[in-house]
């Protein structure tokens, strides 16, 4: 589950914003538009799903990478010990 850090990097990635606390209420609007309530708790079902679909990314990227690394006859082990 995502935490209100998490949430409001998401929702408003420039910033502009102080959070006390995890409620809604302890959010204050220094310098962005304030977001409602209701978006702020839909926040927390779209991040995990966002993280969830980057997370899954990196995990096809890196298993892509070490089947080629197989396809050559390498591991990972073989690159750490080029220092790579």
């Amino acid at each position: 589950m995502a935490k209100t850090h998490e949430v409001l990097g998401f929702l408003i990635p420039n910033g502009g914003y102080v959070s006390v606390g995890d409620e809604y209420e302890g959010i204050e609007f220094i310098d962005c538009d304030p977001i409602s309530k209701e978006e702020f708790e839909a926040g927390f079902v779209a991040y995990d799903a966002w993280k969830a679909e980057k997370d899954a990314e990196v995990s096809a990227a890196k298993e892509s990478a070490q089947a080629k690394l197989a396809a050559l006859g390498l591991t990972t082990e073989d690159l750490k010990a080029l220092g790579l």
